[in-house]
């Protein structure tokens, strides 16, 4: 049974800094993406970053290029996602998801509904 556990979500001031993690467990197959997604109040779910477990391969959304850093330690099944320069824009809860890998990253990260398991998810709140 996969399951997708976050941690690290908070209050932060604008200009600060988070550290999301999401620890995966239960994928049968060793290549499988891991992404974050954010929906904010009456907006759509986004795609903000994902990553491929077996090549590192990474996806970032426009948004969040520069900003915002996808990275993974394999030993320990978990994908992290730094959060730097954080504006009251990216205030949204954040989850993170999975799923096998049958495309590019950058094709499979913009689409939510690709992917089949998910975390329970995070708030992040940026505000003064």
């Amino acid at each position: 049974q996969v399951q997708l556990v976050e941690s690290g979500g908070g209050l932060v001031q604008p200009g600060g800094s988070l550290r999301l993690s999401c620890a995966a467990s239960g994928f049968t197959l060793e290549d499988y993406v891991i992404g974050w997604f954010r929906q904010a109040p009456g907006k759509e779910r986004e795609g903000v970053s994902c990553i491929s477990r077996s090549d590192g391969s990474t996806y970032s959304a426009d948004s969040v290029k520069g900003r915002f850093t996808i990275s993974r330690d394999n030993a320990k099944n978990t994908v992290y996602l730094q959060m730097n320069s954080l504006k009251p824009e990216d205030t949204a809860v954040y989850s993170c998801a999975g799923q096998f890998r049958f495309s590019t990253v950058q094709a499979m990260c913009p689409h939510s509904s690709l992917f089949g398991s998910w975390g329970q998810g995070t708030q992040v709140t940026v505000s003064s």
